[in-house]
């Protein structure tokens, strides 16, 4: 089995990150990540993308908030770090505690800053087709990961395992556009393991550590682990039990060190090109 790692991907896009860049005529382009409380994968995360804009020749900063703060503090806070033009784009570390209403902040965010696809009017596009808005980083890297090792989307079976917003949902939209055949999984999917068995692509999004095991992996699939995941020692894992699929799967991405790796590069791409189209309006 082939491991695809994700650093190969993530330089490439560096590449046009900084060529991007490169033409911009203003200040270099900056991210303003909101962070609500002390979550360990949002901490992790965080610490990921400071690193990644930092290396891309991109500014970073963080806005972070204690986690009892009210719903009308938050908001308050939020508009003004929305309307101040000195920052490019915005990242909303989500879940946000459950006494802000995450919906009004996916309604308030500008849809041009909203570089993870968290606005109505971005996720509205995504479905559409329409690549002017920006899709979430997660589900684009997934396609970035087949695309930069060669594996065929077109006419190909792609099950994914999961049906958030964040992943599942748009994922399918973008595999669509590259004419796969989708087929999007969840807790009430009869025969799960025999639906992932399916897929010549299958993509684990379900938050669950090392559930896919080797029932659940066709002969020869490509395996694509978004999970990010604690396993009982401590230790980062993904949805996917990497050792159970070694006979089954031709290739998979690692956790850590696979997808998480190009997500990252895919906001800085965002960054850029949120500063590009705003330089033009």
């Amino acid at each position: 089995m082939i491991t695809l790692k994700g650093a190969e991907v993530s330089a490439k896009i560096k590449e046009q990150v900084q060529e991007m860049a490169g033409r911009l005529k203003g200040g270099v382009p900056r991210l303003a990540i909101v962070r609500v409380g002390e979550r360990p994968d949002d901490l992790s995360y965080e610490r990921g993308a400071m690193k990644k804009m930092a290396a891309f020749g991109l500014e970073a900063v963080s806005c972070v908030f204690p986690a009892d703060i009210t719903d009308k503090e938050f908001k308050k806070a939020f508009r003004n770090i929305n309307d101040d033009p000195e920052i490019t784009g915005i990242l909303v570390l989500r879940p946000l505690p459950k006494q802000i209403c995450e919906r009004d902040i996916e309604n308030m965010i500008s849809p041009d800053k909203d570089l993870d696809g968290i606005s109505p009017i971005n996720i509205a596009k995504v479905f559409a087709g329409d690549s002017s808005g920006f899709a979430p980083c997660t589900a684009e890297a997934v396609v970035e990961v087949l695309k930069a090792n060669n594996i065929k989307i077109a006419g190909k079976r792609a099950v994914i395992v999961g049906r958030s917003m964040v992943v599942g949902k748009p994922l399918a939209m973008l595999l669509m556009k590259e004419n796969a055949t989708v087929t999007v999984c969840h807790t009430k999917t009869a025969d799960l393991p025999g639906m992932c068995r399916s897929g010549e692509i299958l993509v684990a999004a379900a938050g669950r550590a090392k559930m896919i095991g080797g029932d659940y992996v066709g002969a020869g699939a490509a395996v694509i682990d978004v999970g990010i995941n604690v396993d009982d020692s401590g230790r980062l894992c993904g949805d996917v039990d990497l050792d159970a699929i070694q006979e089954k799967a031709s290739m998979a991405t690692p956790v850590p060190g696979g997808v998480g790796a190009v997500t990252t590069a895919v906001l800085a791409r965002h960054l850029a090109l949120a500063a590009a189209r705003q330089e033009r309006t």
